[in-house]
């Protein structure tokens, strides 16, 4: 039997849309390890939501990570400055697949705002749904590890 995929859930508010999703992940059998206001209870500025759930994810405690700010905008943008970290902003399933599939994402990331738990939960079942990402962009790969290490010296 496989083990279970592991999920790091983090938003800097306790929003009823992240709860969900911590809902419908455990209902599905992931692990999910949850951060940031769903851990502490209280909001936390989506900087850090985002920055210690994606340390987590680099140092091998998940194997994927889901985070929501009001906008999705911020923690995308916090995520996306640790190193290894590959968050893209979903705001529909097709985007999180092509996301997934072409651009080898391993952090999905979501809006409060606009995102019902309907949306979520195809946006969720989506990205879960790709297993690895399509190797004949492999080359696109290798040349944003090489502008990733030049960068992040």
């Amino acid at each position: 039997m496989r083990p279970a995929i592991r999920v790091i859930i983090s938003s800097d508010k306790p929003y009823t849309v992240a709860k969900f999703i911590v809902n419908e992940l455990m209902s599905k059998g992931y692990k999910v390890l949850v951060d940031g206001a769903l851990k502490e209870g209280n909001p936390v500025p989506w900087p850090d939501a985002a920055y210690f759930a994606v340390k987590r994810l680099v140092k091998g405690e998940a194997d994927t990570a889901v985070l929501i700010c009001f906008t999705g905008t911020g923690i995308t943008i916090a995520a996306n400055k640790v190193k290894g970290i590959r968050a893209a902003l979903c705001l529909d399933p097709e985007t999180a697949r092509l996301a997934r599939l072409l651009n080898n994402a391993n952090v999905l990331t979501l809006s409060a705002r606009l995102i019902t738990e309907y949306l979520a939960k195809e946006i969720i079942d989506t990205w879960f749904s790709v297993k690895e990402p399509d190797h004949s962009r492999a080359d696109r790969f290798k040349r944003l590890e090489e502008i990733e290490k030049a960068e992040f010296k």
